[in-house]
């Protein structure tokens, strides 16, 4: 437990304690995988003291994917890897800012990081240094290849370690496409976020168990390799898995149909002679349960051609509206093919919290994914994420700085 608590305090009101409430975290990282992770530990509760550099972190000035700066002034973004969280801008480069971090840290529960081995060592930051001197402190890092080996001080961002390196590019590109395709933006970033903010928590409970702090690490190569498993393991038994561009029917109830107006539903019937009756009734096609070529899993194996072309004609008859209605009424898994945007207005997603809207007294309002993981059935509350250096003098005040101090400080330049 840290020496300070912070009650957690929305935009419009205080919230029930989190999961992480008394655990302060200093997190020294830039962009977005190990931010990600900082996040996801303050949205239940975590005192995230963010380390800025006097210039601010450079993904502040990054326009991505057309959100950079698009609500208000708002850069989405750096709001969604960074909320709840408080900024310290600092110059470790100097003695001084150097013996902030160590007075932060002799208060914290966490140190989080994806600043390099070399990069470390050079500010005696690295996880040697810090184990020794605070033996409760749980040092997490998070990185592009891993600890050893040649390219352990190698800068690896999720589009070259996670989808690149990790075969996620190779894997899902067909083999009739002349380039690999394009990720969607900060997918590695987010899905090794969750790995680490895992990894955090495991680390708590067990110095909770040994009084002992840990080193964990998570990286974007391990994380794909995590992401891509079934493919690993086709690998390891001597193939060599692939997209295609062709349909695989082994199971004819298992892909994506296209509707009357062009849009796609995707069936999951895994157990398939459970489902099937059901679904040839559910359709009209009662004809289909007694045909001897599809009477059950192996027979529509064998006529798998003729039986996704049966299937093909039927769902053509039908609007994409018009089968969601019908499909309503199997119990079964399936799920229509939805546009991102059309996830905004998914019931399912509004029932459950899915984006979280942030209302500021003084600002815009706008809205942002919540964290997948719920407590008591509620998501977190959502926060804005802090401006550069906007906590700075809070939080020297609270290690004990007087006014004229911070002054010196400033002029020093080991704070704006």
């Amino acid at each position: 437990m840290s020496f300070y608590t912070r009650a957690v305090v929305e935009e419009g009101g205080a919230s029930e304690p989190g999961a992480f409430d008394g655990i302060r975290v200093i997190e020294l990282a830039q962009w977005v995988f190990v931010p990600v992770a900082g996040a996801l530990l303050a949205d239940w509760g975590g005192d995230v003291i963010r380390i800025e550099a006097p210039t601010g972190d450079p993904y502040r000035n990054l326009i991505t994917q057309g959100i950079g700066a698009g609500t208000g002034g708002v850069n989405l973004s750096v709001a969604l890897a960074n909320r709840g969280k408080r900024s310290l801008a600092l110059d470790l480069k100097t003695d001084q800012g150097r013996a902030v971090v160590h007075q932060l840290l002799a208060t914290a529960d966490v140190f989080l990081t994806n600043l390099r081995p070399g990069a470390l060592g050079r500010l005696g930051l690295d996880a040697g240094a810090l184990t020794a001197r605070y033996p409760r402190l749980v040092y997490a890092r998070g990185h592009g290849y891993g600890v050893r080996g040649p390219d352990a001080d190698r800068a690896g961002y999720d589009a070259s370690a996670f989808w690149a390196r990790g075969g996620l590019a190779h894997v899902l590109t067909p083999p009739d496409r002349d380039h690999p395709i394009g990720q969607r933006g900060a997918m590695g970033d987010r899905n090794g976020a969750m790995a680490l903010a895992f990894a955090i928590a495991a680390a708590l409970l067990r110095r909770g168990r040994t009084g002992r702090g840990s080193v964990v690490d998570v990286s974007l190569l391990a994380t794909a390799m995590w992401t891509l498993s079934s493919d690993v393991l086709a690998a390891l038994a001597g193939d060599r898995p692939r997209a295609s561009s062709a349909r695989i029917a082994v199971n004819p109830v298992v892909g994506s149909y296209r509707t009357k107006d062009g849009r796609h539903i995707q069936l999951v019937f895994l157990e398939a002679d459970r489902y099937w009756p059901g679904f040839c009734r559910l359709i009209g096609r009662d004809d289909l349960v007694d045909d001897p070529r599809f009477a059950d899993l192996a027979a529509r194996r064998e006529h798998a051609e003729e039986c996704v072309a049966i299937l093909d004609e039927e769902f053509a008859r039908r609007t994409f509206a018009e089968w969601k209605e019908l499909l309503q009424r199997l119990d079964a898994p399936w799920a229509p093919v939805q546009a991102v945007e059309e996830l905004l207005d998914d019931p399912q997603v509004i029932a459950n919290g899915y984006v979280g809207e942030v209302s500021l007294s003084d600002g815009p309002t706008y809205s942002l994914p919540t964290v997948p993981v719920q407590f008591d059935e509620q998501p977190p509350r959502a926060r804005r994420a802090p401006e550069h250096g906007e906590h700075t003098e809070e939080i020297l005040l609270e290690l004990g700085y007087t006014w004229p101090q911070i002054e010196q400080l400033q002029a020093a330049g080991v704070v704006p």
